[in-house]
């Protein structure tokens, strides 16, 4: 599927959240095509957690908005069976954090379906969850686990940062044919940004530049592109011309668009809210050194969450994942400006 192309004049047109822009795509994607149903706990008269299903049911009804029980287990595995046989399921797990209750229906049903089948298989599911702190859950609902299905062959992973990209990238994820995890992050669901009223989608594996620059190259995703550009704004006046790309999709990765701008600017400095043992930051890190070593003038700097559990106390938290000054100064580190 290609992306959908849409005048920069009519990107500008109306404000929108975060969750407004998902409720749409999945609206939207409900009204296109009929195999499409969401199912989850507290989905539906409810409209979950975050609102992003409030007034669907109203719509669509309970046999296409279906609120499930708090057994994630059963209604993942659901979600799966319901896929395998041609349906388009969207399932909510309240939390990634309780993605830890349906590794087995994802990692070793979904994620292996269409190698098992001798590529005849698809599981066309998307599996929505909330990632990341900031809204002092404490440890067990407030950690980013992205890692976790970066690393299971079979699965796409995608991490939208504005509403533009939420309802451009759940469009695409819905009409894909292998499972997506799709994570949207605690603190994104209020903000506000430009969302064309217009039909678009944007693929998945395509990175965004959301600020170009000459001196350094930041990569962030999520909760994380905010404080990035953040930081990117603090650096400009000091003189520090700083470019940030957003990947938007972990799997499949634009690794070409990191590289190019690596080799523009010659600097790297990755940002991830997660810890940093095993995290995709390193991963990131180490396609940039085999590809692109010849061009970086300094290490490469990754600025990640403490080895720590997400703390409940809310200046513990803040202290626990990376904040703008730990930005500035990796920049500042990898530019030997003091």
């Amino acid at each position: 599927m290609s992306t959908t192309t849409v005048p920069a004049m009519e990107k500008t047109q109306r404000q929108i959240m975060y969750r407004e822009a998902l409720n749409e795509a999945l609206r939207e994607e409900m009204l296109r095509d009929d195999t499409v149903f969401l199912l989850g706990g507290g989905i539906g008269r409810r409209g979950g957690s975050y609102k992003v299903t409030v007034n669907l049911l109203d719509e669509f009804g309970p046999r296409r908005v279906i609120d499930a029980p708090i057994s994630e287990a059963s209604f993942t595995g659901t979600g799966v069976g319901a896929a395998i046989t041609g349906m388009r399921p969207v399932v909510e797990i309240l939390f990634v954090d309780f993605t830890s209750l349906i590794i087995d229906q994802i990692v070793n049903q979904a994620a292996k379906y269409r190698f098992m089948s001798g590529g005849k298989g698809r599981v066309p599911m998307v599996l929505r969850t909330q990632g990341g702190s900031g809204n002092g859950l404490a440890a067990q609902h407030s950690q980013s686990l992205e890692a976790w299905f970066y690393h299971v062959p079979g699965l796409k992973l995608v991490m939208p940062a504005t509403p533009y990209d939420a309802k451009g990238l759940l469009k695409s994820a819905v009409r894909d044919d292998d499972p997506v995890i799709f994570i949207e992050h605690k603190l994104l669901y209020m903000e506000k940004g430009p969302v064309p009223a217009g039909e678009y989608a944007i693929d998945l594996g395509v990175g965004d530049v959301k600020r170009p620059g000459s001196d350094v190259t930041i990569v962030a995703w999520s909760g994380m592109v905010g404080r990035a550009l953040s930081a990117a704004e603090k650096l400009a006046a000091q003189g520090i011309d700083a470019e940030v790309i957003d990947p938007r999709t972990l799997v499949p990765l634009d690794k070409q668009l990191i590289l190019d701008s690596v080799r523009k600017t010659e600097h790297l400095v990755i940002v991830q809210e997660a810890v940093r043992r095993g995290g995709v930051a390193s991963d990131i890190a180490s396609i940039v050194q085999q590809e692109a070593f010849d061009y970086l003038d300094a290490p490469i700097e990754i600025v990640a969450g403490r080895n720590t559990p997400i703390p409940f106390n809310v200046q513990l938290e803040k202290a626990a994942v990376p904040q703008e000054p730990e930005i500035v100064a990796a920049v500042k580190k990898c530019l030997y400006v003091k």
